[in-house]
């Protein structure tokens, strides 16, 4: 088993595996392709993608943007499901959940699109 240490981006602090993970998902999927200057495939599709009506196409269309950016980028998690829920006011969800993939350990974590 590979312990990672990792930080938290806003207080600099120690984050556990998991929490490295989470923070990393989120970091992908804000991050639009083509926005990092040395990296830039880096990121997901779905900047492009929030602002559009919500149909059922358009959740399909981020359920994709997201498990193909996660699975690019993120090798310490492997897939199970990724479902999108809209809240109040319009605020968007993704719930994502998986197992790493050196422990087999479930891993969940739900990032605000809005």
């Amino acid at each position: 088993m590979t312990d990672y240490t990792g930080m938290n981006r806003h207080t600099g602090r120690a984050v556990s595996d998991v929490e490295h993970i989470g923070q990393s998902v989120r970091d992908i999927l804000l991050t639009p392709v083509g926005s990092r200057v040395m990296r830039r495939d880096y990121g997901s599709l779905l900047s492009a993608l929030i602002d559009m009506p919500q149909t059922p196409a358009l959740r399909l269309q981020i359920m994709v943007a997201c498990y193909a950016a996660i699975q690019r980028w993120e090798p310490r998690i492997r897939l199970n499901s990724v479902s999108f829920e809209s809240g109040a006011n319009g605020a968007l969800f993704v719930d994502i959940t998986g197992a790493r993939t050196d422990t087999g350990a479930l891993v969940t974590t739900t990032i605000s699109l809005s």
